[in-house]
């Protein structure tokens, strides 16, 4: 008999057990999703404050966190392959472009993302091109880009009748106007070299060039990096130099920004990263577009600066891939672009409302123009001499008066024949 008792008492107990396990089953699997639990890796370690409010909206609409871990950007790449390698690697993380993207794809540590729900339909397929493999495979998809343009200001060109010019001839116009007025036109300087090269020749660079189809042109080999387009590109930055500042040769990156702030020089090519910069500035001030040369198509440089992927290896693929899928719908893409540090704009085909009123001029000028990176960036870092210093170098040359357009173009080109074969 007490044997009997207890097999009965241990039955009754099993049923305690269990009765709660099934009445409340998928209350706990609710729980249990929105204990979810995500990891972010980024090399944009000023942003930990928008990047904590995004994920906060995004948890709050779905259950899962997600925390953002940023690293100190110049230690970004080799921290992250160290991190993969060792299997510690973040569950979702930045990716940069182009060839060091694509390696950590080739060695199985950023997944597969082409069929994310959004990214095909979302994107162009020049935007979605710095994160595609070259088996024609995703491997991140677009986060955000930057753009270059022209800095102006608006008092001094209300003071000399001047308006935004629509076409680069009219753009020297302006600037031949300014000097006449004994004032400085362009803030731009050589002394840093990267800012006159990325800032400016890369930001003239589409509307000389036939943009995105354009630059494939030339990177296919159809296109010679020495024909006139290229010359023309050339000979427009010797033609900007006389409208510098006095010593322009001499004068960097931080001081070009101060000429400008200060009221110096009334106009400043430079990058969208710029604008809080001058946020305080004693006068009325915004951007125009690069302007094309009369009777070409515009074009304006919109620069891939980052991407977000998954790890291969991750826990949580579902939920990784969710967040992935959310950023490529108009909804995750405004959101993003709420938190995002002014200058830094969604890649998503749609028109955002960005905020804050310099922030959303800006924007504006890349609507319904053909956009593409910076010239150099997709073929022609890789090896060396790279076109990116070749390029560098032609500039500062004819600006100096140092070289012809001519001889600038055909060094660019005889430079890279030395390694690159088009493809």
């Amino acid at each position: 008999m007490g044997k009997k008792v207890r097999i009965i008492a241990f039955i009754a107990l099993c049923l305690i057990v269990i009765m709660p396990l099934t009445a409340g089953g998928s209350k706990d699997a609710s729980k249990k999703a929105d204990s979810v639990v995500l990891t972010m890796g980024s090399w944009r370690a000023d942003d930990v404050t928008g990047w904590n409010a995004l994920l906060a909206e995004y948890k709050k609409a779905t259950g899962v966190e997600i925390q953002f871990k940023p690293t100190n950007p110049p230690d970004y790449n080799a921290t992250l392959r160290l991190q993969l390698e060792s299997d510690t690697g973040p569950d979702l993380m930045f990716a940069r472009s182009y060839d060091t993207g694509e390696d950590l794809f080739n060695k199985g540590f950023f997944a597969d993302v082409s069929n994310v729900k959004g990214l095909k339909e979302n994107f162009t397929e020049g935007n979605r091109a710095p994160w595609t493999a070259s088996n024609g495979k995703s491997f991140a998809i677009p986060l955000f880009a930057v753009v270059q343009s022209v800095f102006y200001n608006k008092d001094i060109f209300a003071a000399h009748g001047l308006k935004v010019p629509n076409t680069w001839e009219e753009f020297l116009v302006v600037c031949d106007t300014l000097q006449k007025a004994g004032i400085t036109p362009l803030a731009n300087g050589l002394a840093d070299e990267w800012d006159i090269n990325e800032c400016f020749m890369m930001g003239i660079l589409p509307n000389f060039v036939g943009g995105y189809q354009g630059r494939l042109a030339y990177e296919s080999g159809k296109n010679k990096f020495n024909d006139a387009n290229m010359v023309k590109a050339f000979q427009a930055m010797a033609d900007v130099a006389k409208y510098c500042p006095s010593g322009f040769e001499a004068i960097g990156y931080n001081d070009s920004s101060a000429l400008f702030a200060t009221g110096k020089a009334a106009m400043y090519a430079d990058g969208s990263w710029t604008l809080d910069a001058f946020a305080d500035m004693d006068a009325e001030w915004g951007n125009f577009a690069f302007p094309a040369p009369k009777g070409s198509k515009a074009a304006i440089t919109f620069h891939a600066d980052a991407g977000l992927t998954m790890n291969a290896a991750t826990k949580h693929p579902e939920e990784a891939k969710a967040f992935l899928e959310w950023l490529c719908t108009l909804e995750g893409a405004t959101v993003t672009a709420k938190y995002l540090p002014n200058g830094f704009y969604p890649m998503i085909n749609a028109n955002i409302k960005i905020a804050d009123a310099h922030s959303a001029e800006l924007y504006g000028l890349i609507q319904g123009k053909d956009q593409d990176v910076r010239f150099c960036w997709p073929r022609l870092m890789s090896s060396e001499p790279s076109g990116y210093v070749l390029m560098n170098e032609g500039v500062i040359s004819v600006m100096k008066g140092q070289k012809t357009a001519q001889q600038a173009a055909n060094d660019f080109a005889n430079g890279l024949a030395k390694w690159y074969k088009p493809n």
